[in-house]
């Protein structure tokens, strides 16, 4: 069951604001390892040799990479051309005065050309720290998941899976056997369906996580291990700006969601497009990512609001007389923070009563579900939005 509203005090939330941050244009920053000497040995080096070579071209993910770097994000980068990744081409199209296709023609790629130097993959090595900790399931039922202390990740190859903004799945598929593709004979041939290259498991595989209920396939991912995953950047991390919450400080890093952000001052979400839209204040697009909003039974309430703030790491304070889907016998109940939290990571409150923009436990669904009337973004999307955006910045939900 997702829940996707949340009443939180405002004073609770105007105590976890944070500043907005540089704008970014049409232009990708390499990452080099001298700039990105921080704390997070999962940070994109750019520039650096890779000692193992993946299997083949994967040009679909590659464009998935730079899209996501410049902040008009594919959601989960997966190597399949879907709606979130049509979104973003047809973002950065927009941004950069192209005509708006959605598909990656010839201009469009020309145009990213110039990041073609950004390889699609990388392989790192899992430190031990981020392996540790509790994996717990996650119960479907808010009475048990409020018994908890927290709803954190339910394994560790969920965490990696969203440290690099991807699925479980693909992971999987850029791992053949635990073995990162490109590393030997049999997984290069393994691999050859994900990314754009031509293979039997191109169509065939299936990206989604398993459904509510269902049972994982087992944990392929461990301490020490090397692993393929896609290459994400924008992850440099400066602590100076987040010194007061050390909560959020760890959030960020396990999301891979760099400090370094746009500062939007006016929010426009398209109901018929399933897409949220940032313009910075001189109203350049800098910003693009795809959302599920609204349902039958809770549809998105059309009109102009505002941001009243922000919470980040919340707690969810599950009310079932707010929700027609609600089991008879649900009970009030006050769920703890974690990024499977029904709300995920972020809160974004709007001037709208019981609504805002907020994560989810399910990315893979982002685009391809309902919600019950409020904004879902990937967790990590939500992380960045969130530190774009102040009080007072304008939101408009239009048609």
């Amino acid at each position: 069951m997702q829940f996707a509203r949340l009443v939180v005090p405002l004073a609770a939330i105007l105590a976890m604001l944070g500043g907005c941050k540089k704008s970014v244009n049409d232009g990708v920053v390499p990452t080099t390892a001298a700039a990105t000497r921080t704390a997070d040995p999962f940070a994109a080096h750019d520039g650096i040799a890779e000692a193992t070579p993946d299997s083949g071209p994967r040009p679909v993910m590659q464009a998935q990479v730079v899209l996501d770097r410049l902040g008009f994000t594919p959601g989960v980068i997966d190597g399949r051309l879907g709606l979130s990744t049509k979104n973003a081409v047809a973002g950065y199209q927009e941004a950069n005065g192209m005509p708006v296709t959605g598909d990656l023609d010839d201009a469009t790629r020309e145009r990213l050309a110039r990041w073609n130097t950004i390889p699609a993959t990388r392989v790192v090595t899992i430190p031990a720290d981020f392996a540790a900790g509790s994996f717990v399931p996650v119960p479907e039922d808010p009475a048990s998941q409020a018994a908890l202390p927290a709803l954190g990740y339910a394994s560790l190859d969920e965490k990696l899976a969203e440290r690099f903004h991807t699925s479980v799945a693909t992971l999987r598929e850029l791992n053949p056997g635990g073995t990162p593709a490109g590393a030997g004979s049999d997984s290069s041939a393994a691999g050859a369906g994900v990314g754009g290259m031509p293979g039997p498991t191109q169509e065939s595989v299936s990206t989604a996580a398993p459904a509510a209920g269902e049972a994982p396939p087992p944990p392929m991912f461990r301490a020490g291990q090397q692993v393929r995953v896609p290459n994400i950047g924008n992850d440099r991390i400066d602590a100076a700006m987040v010194k007061d919450n050390a909560d959020w400080l760890t959030t960020l890093r396990t999301l891979g969601v760099g400090t370094g952000q746009p500062q939007v001052g006016r929010i426009v979400v398209s109901k018929s497009a399933g897409t949220l839209k940032g313009y910075d204040r001189g109203g350049k697009l800098v910003a693009v990512y795809t959302a599920t909003m609204g349902s039958e039974h809770d549809p998105l309430p059309l009109g102009a609001w505002e941001i009243k703030g922000v919470a980040r790491n919340p707690k969810f304070h599950y009310n079932p007389d707010l929700f027609w889907d609600a089991d008879a016998g649900d009970q009030k109940a006050m769920l703890p923070p974690g990024p499977n939290s029904p709300v995920g990571v972020v809160w974004i409150d709007l001037s709208k009563p019981h609504y805002g923009i907020h994560g989810t436990p399910r990315p893979e669904t982002i685009g391809r579900a309902e919600s019950h009337g409020c904004l879902r973004l990937t967790n990590w999307d939500a992380a960045r939005l969130a530190q774009m955006v102040r009080p007072g910045t304008d939101v408009l939900f239009e048609a």
